[in-house]
């Protein structure tokens, strides 16, 4: 005799048969907003050590120490070559990606930052009575120092490296 199953048959056997986990099982992902995460906060202290002062808004900023952009790359690409292997293409392509972003922050987005600050002071020595003298200022916080890039990079690491052991 066939055997007929009920929807509450295949609901009770889905829940038997996947236990849920603590952490997310996709470590690369995990790894690397974690690192994202953890380096914006950092943020926050890094400033008030520079300046004396404390700026929340730095959780939401781009520029500054640590890299964000480097550390979630890193922690991205360090993570897949310690689940796939050093010569899986997931990890070529993680390493890749990392290299172009960690270039592009302390290259391109550090001059652009650069030019909008010069531009800044362009506008702000303008008479009062030209059209752009009130112009809102261009954010010129947009990229990296060498050494902003490297310490996101080893953060990125290390947060890999760490997710990695407790999973």
């Amino acid at each position: 005799m066939d055997e007929v199953m009920t929807m509450a048959d295949v609901a009770a056997n889905a829940t038997t048969t996947t236990a849920p986990s603590s952490l997310p099982s996709n470590l690369p992902l995990f790894s690397a907003f974690l690192s994202f995460a953890l380096a914006q906060f950092l943020k926050i202290f890094t400033t008030w050590y520079k300046e004396k002062r404390w700026d929340s808004k730095r959780l939401l900023d781009s520029g500054g120490m640590p890299s964000s952009h480097s550390a979630t790359v890193s922690a991205l690409a360090v993570a897949i070559g310690l689940q796939e292997g050093a010569g899986s293409p997931a990890f070529a392509v993680a390493v890749v990606l990392a290299c172009i972003v960690m270039y592009d922050a302390s290259g391109v987005r550090l001059h652009a930052g650069r030019q909008a600050e010069m531009l800044n002071q362009i506008v702000c020595e303008l008479p009062p009575e030209h059209p752009l003298s009130n112009v809102r200022p261009l954010r010129d916080s947009l990229g990296h120092t060498p050494l902003q890039v490297v310490a996101g990079g080893i953060l990125g690491c290390i947060m890999a490296l760490l997710m990695r052991k407790s999973n």
